[in-house]
C-alpha cells in the first residue's frame, strides 16, 4: 500500500532561482532512486511538499528534510495510505508560485496564490492536497 505525506515549512532566507533549479535537481535524483514521487511548490518563502511512495521510506526522507537546515517549522499536514500515486510520472514536480510565470498559467487560480504557511492549512489540511492537485491539473511544466 502506498503511503502520502503533505507538509509545510519555512526557508530560513530567500532562495533564488538557482537555490531552488539545485535543489530540484538533488530532489529528482533522489526520489527517483528512491522510488518516490511528489511535487514541491515554494512562495514568498514557504514550502509545501507531497511525498508518495513505501511508508518507510517516506517518513525516513520526511525526517532528512526535518533535519535539513535550509528550512524550519516543518508542519506535516496529513499523511496517510492512499490506493493509487497523484503524481505517478513526477519524482518530484516543482513550482514557484511567486513567479510571474505561474500567473500566466493556462488555468492560473487565484487559489494558486494561497500563502504556504501552516496556519492556512492546519484547520482544514485537505486544501494542502486540492492545492497541489490544482497545480498538477493546470500546469504546463513537464514533470
Amino acid at each position: 500500500m502506498l503511503f502520502s505525506l503533505i507538509y509545510v515549512s519555512s526557508a530560513v532566507r530567500p532562495f533564488s532561482a538557482s537555490d531552488l533549479e539545485a535543489l530540484l535537481r538533488t530532489c529528482h535524483g533522489n526520489n527517483s532512486n528512491l522510488d518516490i514521487t511528489g511535487m514541491l511548490l515554494y512562495k514568498d518563502g514557504n514550502f509545501m511538499q507531497v511525498l508518495e511512495g513505501e511508508e518507510a521510506t517516506v517518513l525516513k526522507l520526511a525526517a532528512k528534510i526535518h533535519a535539513d537546515r535550509r528550512h524550519k517549522g516543518m508542519i506535516t499536514l496529513c499523511k496517510g495510505y492512499t490506493d493509487e500515486r497523484q503524481f505517478p510520472d513526477w519524482s518530484m514536480g516543482f513550482c514557484d508560485l511567486g513567479s510571474p510565470k505561474t500567473k500566466n498559467m493556462p488555468g492560473y487560480s487565484d487559489f494558486l496564490n494561497t500563502p504556504l504557511s501552516g496556519s492556512e492549512f492546519l484547520a482544514h489540511p485537505g486544501r494542502a492536497k486540492k492545492l497541489l492537485l490544482v497545480f498538477k491539473k493546470n500546469t504546463a511544466l513537464q514533470p
